[in-house]
């Protein structure tokens, strides 16, 4: 039975009527925030770490065929300009190299110069920040077994007390911080750039002072009243 011209209209105005909907559904006035791919990030937190990235970037330095040959000198890191961290990462990438064969001096002249800066990151305003996938759920604590919910490197953690399970898995976890640290180590000859690499860290709140001694705000001055025998 062949439809009517009327009921064959009202088809065609049901079906734009719908597909307007879900144009209007799919419409905004601004682009939408979006998260980035999951990842992470590692925290500074003891001088043990200085001495993880000064092996790094003496190995990158070192694997460098037009790096080998050339003498390097790393500028002294006063007490007044830097914090611990300066000081002792230059010790330590001192060291990494000269155990690599590299030719350190103690001089600028007739070598590239390396050098590495420190950008200390504040976030004031981060908003809320979800758990990361994965991370572990613990239920039936009344029966003393739980079942453990972790990334899938612990996947044999299924059933394991709740106490044994936290105790095993938690090394790997990091609360986020608001602190972050860009180092950058860097080798010039010439005002040619021959080396670059750049990381980035978390860090502790309280450790500001080892990255950045200068910028660290000094406490407000406390008002002293004078005192006399005088009533």
């Amino acid at each position: 039975m062949a439809l009517s011209r009327l009921a064959i209209l009202a088809i065609v105005s049901g079906i734009s009527l719908v597909l307007s909907g879900c144009f209007y559904t799919n419409a905004a006035q601004v682009p939408m925030a979006k998260t980035y791919p999951y990842s992470e990030q590692q925290r500074m937190q003891a001088a043990h770490h200085w001495q993880v990235l000064a092996e790094y970037e003496a190995k990158g330095i070192l694997q460098q065929p037009n790096l080998r040959a050339i003498p390097l000198y790393l500028p002294e890191q006063t007490d007044h300009t830097s914090g611990e961290f300066a000081r002792g990462y230059r010790s330590l990438l001192t060291s990494e190299l000269v155990s690599g064969g590299a030719i350190i001096k103690h001089r600028p002249g007739h070598a590239a110069t390396l050098n590495f800066n420190v950008e200390v990151i504040n976030h004031s305003d981060r908003g809320f920040i979800r758990p990361y996938p994965g991370a572990m759920t613990l239920a039936a604590f009344a029966s003393g077994v739980s079942v453990l919910v972790a990334p899938s490197s612990n996947a044999a953690l299924a059933l394991i007390p709740p106490v044994v399970g936290a105790d095993v898995t938690s090394g790997s976890w990091s609360s986020v911080s608001d602190e972050e640290v860009i180092i950058t180590t860097k080798i010039t000859d010439n005002e040619r750039v021959l080396y670059s690499s750049s990381n980035i860290y978390y860090i502790n709140q309280g450790d500001r002072r080892h990255y950045a001694p200068h910028r660290v705000p000094k406490p407000p001055p406390v008002t002293r009243v004078p005192l006399d025998n005088q009533w």
